[in-house]
């Protein structure tokens, strides 16, 4: 599936992320490949790369959570309208503030967190999720799968048991 990319860049703050467009196009290219979606007709969503103010009113308007978050997706619904030339999956939007102070915490590449951050919201305009810890184990593997076809880390590293 060849999935076309509307990218809007309302915040200047990702001017501190070079390559941003480039890097979310080779991401979604790699979620495509590593979530198994058929060929056939083509897809479409939109990316916002916003900041912490802009995502805090979508995170209170949508969720009701008056607080800024690092990523939020808006799958879009089917209006059952007749065929389309492409089908419409929905939006993502990131805030730029949030996303590179967790980059800064976890000790991750401010690249690698915005491709995984990418990857995870195209994912659950895809239908996955992360509600039980069963989604959330099959989430994460394919989220591994595509950091790792990308060259990145693990975003969720194992921690591993002293013998």
């Amino acid at each position: 599936m060849k999935v076309a990319l509307d990218i809007s860049i309302p915040s200047l703050l990702w001017r501190g992320l070079p390559r941003a467009r480039a890097l979310a196009r080779e991401t979604i290219a790699a979620a495509v490949a590593e979530s198994g979606l058929a060929k056939g007709q083509g897809a479409e969503i939109s990316l916002c790369l916003a900041d912490d103010a802009r995502l805090r009113a979508l995170n209170l308007r949508w969720r009701g959570v008056d607080k800024p978050t690092n990523v939020l997706s808006f799958p879009a619904a089917d209006a059952g309208r007749g065929p389309r030339p492409r089908l419409q999956l929905g939006d993502v939007a990131l805030a730029y503030e949030t996303l590179s102070r967790e980059a800064s915490e976890l000790g991750v590449p401010l690249a690698d967190h915005y491709r995984h951050l990418v990857a995870h919201g195209f994912l659950h305009l895809l239908g996955y999720d992360h509600e039980t810890a069963r989604e959330a184990e099959r989430m994460e593997a394919l989220e591994t799968r595509i950091m790792a076809r990308l060259g990145a880390a693990d975003p969720y590293p194992r921690e591993v048991a002293d013998g």
